[in-house]
């Protein structure tokens, strides 16, 4: 089909969605569908030469549709890439809400970020005085902070948001203060605690069970949602003590990407809980299944090939 048939297909079948038989109607959405997202702007257009409620909301329907399978589509192809970029899995939850998000103007801001960091940094420094100096930048010149107000709020969790208000949940800035960290070489890494979300400093070291020295333990821990706070593996143990949770190793060693995109997506379903906004805690759950599968067909996969 050249170009200009799609074309006019495409504008054939949104001429129809006045259709009155629900049927009927089902059937020319689904054809709509099948476009993806490259009809939206011509659904965008018909929504604004319509003047019928009823039509308009069908328009905006297909649009929110078509968004939410393409997103689900990118998570897939994240997960299938090896989920080894987080920026591009946090950009991919924050499109569920904010579809036309630019992905260079959020580029552009970290990388900002990043070079007032840079400018005060020296290779002098230790690692705590590294941590002290990214601090001073990131909550007293850039202004982070821990959204302690609207704690639950879900704009929290989507990083675009945050780097806009300055504000958000445990998770995503500790997010953002990673990637910033990372991209300066500073080795952190996020620690999936109950209730909590924090970063460790990894480093060469003696590890005082063995005596042995060794190029990736955890130097300490930084709290990012009270501004960047440093803390030691016995903290741990008296906050989840002070949670009532056993210990377990992976309450004090890194955690992978999927596992971060993952609570993200559990933090956003329980926002949208608590703005009794059940039908947005719907969709993400769908994501948050479609998530688990993707990994439990990876784990099959990879257990086959052993």
């Amino acid at each position: 089909m050249s170009a200009e048939d799609k074309i006019k297909k495409m504008e054939a079948l949104i001429s129809l969605v006045d259709e009155p038989d629900d049927e009927v109607f089902a059937e020319i959405s689904g054809g709509i569908e099948e476009f993806g997202s490259e009809i939206i702007p011509f659904l965008e257009n018909a929504w604004e030469q319509q003047y019928q409620p009823a039509v308009q909301k069908r328009l905006e329907n297909l649009i929110h549709s078509i968004q939410f399978k393409k997103v689900g589509e990118d998570l897939e192809r994240w997960l299938e890439n090896g989920a080894t970029d987080l920026l591009e899995g946090c950009l991919i939850i924050a499109r569920y809400q904010y579809p036309n998000l630019k992905e260079h103007e959020i580029e552009y801001e970290l990388s900002r970020i990043r070079k007032d960091i840079w400018i005060e940094l020296n290779d002098n420094l230790t690692a705590l005085e590294q941590i002290k100096v990214f601090n001073y930048v990131f909550y007293e010149l850039q202004g982070f902070k821990g959204n302690v107000d609207k704690y639950h709020s879900p704009d929290n969790s989507f990083i675009n948001k945050v780097l806009e208000t300055r504000q958000g949940n445990p998770l995503t800035l500790s997010i953002i203060y990673m990637i910033i960290a990372q991209s300066l070489d500073l080795p952190l890494k996020g620690v999936n605690l109950p209730e909590h979300f924090v970063l460790a400093y990894t480093g060469a070291s003696i590890d005082p069970e063995t005596y042995e020295f060794k190029s990736n333990n955890i130097l300490f821990y930084i709290n990012v949602f009270s501004r960047g706070t440093v803390f030691s593996y016995k903290d741990i143990d008296l906050f989840l003590k002070q949670i009532n949770r056993d210990s377990r190793p992976e309450f004090y060693q890194p955690c992978q990407n999927t596992d971060i995109i993952k609570r993200m997506i559990s933090n956003l379903i329980l926002a949208f809980q608590k703005a009794n906004d059940s039908e947005k805690a719907d969709e993400v759950s769908e994501l948050a299944a479609l998530l688990e599968n993707q990994l439990k067909k990876a784990g099959q996969n990879n257990n086959q090939t052993k």
